[in-house]
């Protein structure tokens, strides 16, 4: 049986990710903050996959920057359809930018006394415009981030497991 590639491996993962972030959207559950670590442990298990199959295959090299580059395939494409998602669900949901704009106001008029009506205005409505560019440059950053070290963890991991 032929083995999948870490392309193919991100984009399962990736897309598992985006249906349980929709079931949890959907379900009508509040927030809880402990179901966000599913997330995470799907992301590292995909990573975990992709470094173990690479493990026990023939092309294996045991070396840090060759076992890191297998995770980084998987991991790119499962940031690439974060972002994609992020981007398509933040631009089509503008409610959650308005909700965003009101907190954001709320705040600043309770902490920022010295500061005048129509500069508040302006500071909400700027973040309001910017609200999907900077859930986007989070997705990017936070993916980027979480993938490089779970990857490099489980790079080090299976060095000294074979060492």
């Amino acid at each position: 049986m032929k083995k999948l590639s870490p392309l193919v491996k991100g984009l399962i993962a990736g897309a598992v990710m985006i249906g349980v972030t929709l079931a949890f959207i959907y379900s009508n559950r509040p927030p809880d903050a402990r179901l966000q670590y599913i997330g995470y442990l799907l992301y590292a298990g995909a990573i975990a996959w992709t470094l173990i199959d690479y493990s026990h295959s023939a092309d294996y090299n045991a070396s840090f920057g060759s076992i890191f580059g297998q995770g980084f395939r998987c991991f790119i494409i499962i940031t690439l359809i974060t972002v994609i998602f992020t981007w398509v669900y933040s631009a089509s949901h503008p409610e959650i930018a308005e909700k965003a704009a009101q907190l954001y106001r709320e705040d600043l008029l309770k902490n920022e006394k010295n500061r005048l009506r129509p500069e508040i205005d302006k500071m909400v409505s700027e973040a309001k415009s910017q609200f999907v560019t900077g859930q986007v440059a989070l997705a990017i950053f936070g993916s980027l981030i979480t993938g490089a070290i779970f990857t490099a963890a489980g790079a080090g991991l299976l060095l000294m497991r074979r060492k």
